[in-house]
């Protein structure tokens, strides 16, 4: 089945969430034949929304990065050792550094992803207009599918499918079934 174009990439940063999210992720990759990509950010400071950060040091910065990459680097080895143990075998990793939507949005446009599988922390409405929320802003900002994974993450029970005759909700339907 090539539904999300052979390929899915598994946005992680190692919480509860996440896990339920590998969860379903490696479940789809295995049902549909899919190719299960893996990718964690590692949050960055954002000179735009933070003045300081432009006033940091080149070399401040490079090694912010490096300790973020690695830091995402673990996180990934543990992902990887966690799908290990369900007998499904990950395509390719990814590690970044920065704003986690936009580089999610990035990688999977880059690598030809059909569906983004992502963990929701479930901030609720008031912290989720201070704080924001990734998992909405992938969803807002992906051109492709998004899977948000909510509480226990299970491919069981009722599928609720919207259409209404358009193009895009038969694409809906076959990735329904």
């Amino acid at each position: 089945m090539n539904v999300f174009g052979g390929r899915i990439l598994l946005a992680t940063d190692g919480s509860p969430e996440a896990e339920r999210a590998l969860e379903t992720a490696a479940t789809l990759s295995e049902k549909l034949g899919a190719e299960l990509h893996l990718v964690c950010v590692e949050p960055m400071p954002d000179p735009l929304s933070w003045p300081e950060a432009r006033i940091m040091s080149p070399e401040l910065r490079g090694d912010i990065r490096e300790r973020a990459e690695e830091a995402s680097r673990e996180t990934l080895e543990g992902q990887i050792e966690r799908l290990g143990e369900m007998g499904v075998e990950a395509s390719g990793v990814h590690v970044a550094a920065g704003r986690p939507d936009a580089e999610i949005v990035r990688l999977a446009e880059e690598g030809g992803a059909g569906l983004i599988v992502i963990g929701s922390r479930g901030l609720g409405p008031v912290r989720r207009a201070v704080m924001g929320s990734v998992s909405l802003s992938v969803v807002h900002h992906s051109h492709g599918s998004v899977l948000v994974v909510r509480e226990d993450g299970e491919l069981s029970g009722p599928i609720l499918l919207a259409v209404d005759g358009s193009e895009q909700a038969k694409a809906a339907a076959e990735a329904a079934s």
